[in-house]
């Protein structure tokens, strides 16, 4: 405790401080202190004397006392319910039933709701054989609380061992009124068994529409004999539920129960429906059984069944999950043309060609269209049906964005088709729709060389001549003249050189202002070659001179950052016709003469000194031998 000095200030008092903390030299244990309180107990109350009541007077004072303390504790905390119960069963003791039951209707008034109350109630009825009195409680337990199951249990447990059926099959009927849970039921089912009463025992199974319960219902009537019911159930129990609320468990269970009857046909119908409508995260119990039962009773086949059964699962859940993963949707449509009927694999291509790329750029279509590709090519190829694979090629050309996405390999494969079918209209005229409403030639190089070898293979020569000449008017590329000049070259006629060197002239009198000027050599080197072989020495000479110079030049290079990164050489081609040339040839000319006439002044100055040294050298020993004789000349 804290003290307080006159000025007003607070001091704690000092704490004894331990001199000697060295341990007792005799030690104590804990079970020598719990041996020590236990001998200095002081004393032990007595229990209370047996008191031996002889007369009638000293049993009517007794009770009169005892009741006295009951009430007393009653009056001080009225809503303990234990103290009514511990009166009424002390008055039960001593056979006075009447004053028990009078102190339990005491206690109903002060709380009608307490559970137990109403069970030690009837239970001193009926322990004392007050059938009617316990009949009479029940009743009014069960009207009062209803929901509280314990009592119906026990009511018709009683009336049940009193051999009163008619009664006990009452009670259970007032109980189903009020819709209790699963197991109420159940007990009214066993009841109703016990008694053979099969046809009610029917009537209540199904009141909890839960599949559990269904399959319940269905081994109740296999349990009785009657297996066309319990397949009746289990239909039942599959329309009920549909597809929206399907369950593993009830499949398994019907399964099992074809097992059974030695169905196995049947047995593989619901495996297979089920697996086809199950999620496939509900579905391992499912896939397990099936697999076991084709282990069991099925062939090579039937495993081979389950297998694909479960890659096919897999699938579905993972197109489900992004329809737009067309890679999924690949894999899948390879199984199931390895499977299935043609039916099911269309079913699956139509939901597959269903999801368009939801950005119209041409990498999010790129992948798709080769559905469209392969679904052709399986109606042509497989199920060999022409007129579908046409309505497949005609519903992909009318689906594609043609402005932003003209895919030349559906045109062409389109055209490729119909030429197998020998249907040649129709592919040229497929060709020509496609070659108009292309803009862009680079992207569409195939289509156009395709369509001109169909029409070389046809041997329409005027026609393929007609597809050169508009290709042309759309591009002037170097290896559309040089195949042009070919395809004359290759027909077999008198005048095919002559025509041949007359494109070859086009091209190079088209090539002239061409700013590629290797395009340009290209095309006169595919000429030169033309004419080594075909042509005589004054074309191969008019060739020879149209042939370009290659000259090395220089051009300043220029940082990104502007600013200067030196000088690099590149080679130039000049054209001798080339008339904004020519200024530029005579000095290129003019340039070369002077070097070279540099270079021979150099080589004459570079002698004339040699001559020089070699005479000063050849002096210069002659003097030395005039002075030495005995010095050995040089030879």
């Amino acid at each position: 405790i804290m003290a307080s000095t006159a000025a007003g200030k607070q001091r704690i008092p000092k704490v004894a401080k331990v001199k000697n903390k060295a341990p007792a030299e005799v030690q104590i244990t804990a079970e020598q202190l719990l041996r020590e309180a236990k001998e200095r107990e002081l004393e032990l109350l007595p229990p209370p004397p047996k008191q031996k009541i002889t007369d009638a007077e000293e049993l009517n004072d007794y009770k009169l006392k005892k009741r006295k303390g009951f009430e007393d504790n009653i009056r001080k905390n009225r809503t303990v319910i234990s103290n009514w119960i511990k009166y009424a069963q002390w008055e039960e003791s001593l056979k006075e039933v009447q004053r028990a039951r009078s102190i339990y209707e005491r206690a109903l008034d002060v709380d009608h709701r307490n559970i137990t109350l109403w069970l030690k109630y009837a239970e001193m009825e009926m322990k004392n054989r007050q059938v009617n009195h316990a009949r009479n409680i029940w009743d009014r337990a069960i009207t009062i609380l209803p929901r509280v199951n314990q009592f119906w249990y026990k009511y018709t447990y009683m009336e049940e061992m009193l051999g009163n059926i008619a009664g006990c099959r009452q009670v259970f009927e007032r109980w189903m009124e009020w819709e209790p849970e699963e197991q109420a039921w159940h007990s009214y089912i066993n009841f109703e068994l016990r008694y053979k009463e099969v046809d009610k025992s029917r009537t209540l199974v199904m009141v909890h529409p839960e599949v559990k319960n269904w399959i319940k219902y269905a081994n109740f009537e296999e349990k009785h004999g009657y297996i066309a019911l319990a397949r009746k159930v289990f239909e039942r129990a599959v329309e009920f539920f549909g597809e929206e609320h399907i369950s593993e468990n009830l499949y398994v269970a019907f399964s099992r129960f074809e097992e059974k009857q030695k169905e196995f046909e049947r047995v593989r119908i619901i495996y297979k429906y089920a697996l086809d409508r199950v999620p496939k995260q509900q579905a391992q119990e499912l896939f397990k059984n099936y697999t076991v039962f084709e282990k069991r009773f099925g062939d090579r086949r039937g495993i081979e069944d389950v297998i694909v059964s479960k890659r096919r699962f897999q699938y579905e859940e993972e197109v489900k999950a992004n329809p737009h993963n067309y890679d999924a949707w690949f894999d899948y449509l390879r199984l199931v043309e390895s499977d299935t009927d043609a039916d099911t694999v269309r079913e699956v291509y139509e939901r597959a060609i269903a999801n368009t790329p939801p950005i119209q750029e041409k990498r999010h279509w790129r992948r798709y269209i080769y559905l469209w590709i392969n679904y052709a090519l399986y109606e042509e190829l497989e199920v060999k049906d022409p007129e579908r694979t046409r309505q497949v090629y005609q519903a992909c050309l009318e689906l594609i964005p043609h402005k932003k996405f003209t895919f030349a390999k559906i045109w062409l494969l389109y055209a490729q088709f119909e030429i197998r079918q020998k249907n040649l209209q129709n592919a040229r005229r497929h060709n020509f729709t496609f070659l108009s409403l292309s803009t862009v030639i680079g992207s569409f190089r195939v289509l156009w060389k395709s369509y001109i070898d169909f029409e070389i293979e046809q041997e329409e020569y005027e026609n393929t001549r007609g597809l050169y000449k508009r290709l042309l008017q759309r591009t002037q590329h170097v290896k559309v003249w040089i195949s042009y000049g070919q395809f004359e070259l290759s027909i077999d006629s008198d005048d095919r050189i002559q025509r041949c060197r007359q494109i070859y002239e086009e091209a190079n009198k088209s090539m002239q202002g061409c700013e590629e000027k290797e395009e340009r050599l290209m095309l006169l080197e595919s000429w030169r070659e033309f004419e080594d072989e075909f042509g005589s020495l004054a074309n191969k000479e008019r060739v020879r001179k149209l042939l370009p110079e290659k000259v090395k030049k220089r051009r300043k290079i220029t940082a990104e950052d502007g600013s200067d990164a030196g000088w690099e050489e590149y080679y130039d081609y000049i054209f001798p016709e080339d008339a904004a040339n020519q200024p530029n040839l005579k000095l290129l000319a003019m340039a070369k003469m002077w070097k070279k006439q540099q270079q021979e002044d150099e080589e004459e100055q570079e002698e004339e000194e040699h001559r020089a040294v070699c005479t000063y050298s050849q002096q210069l020993d002659w003097k030395l031998a005039q002075r030495d004789p005995q010095r050995i000349r040089p030879s």
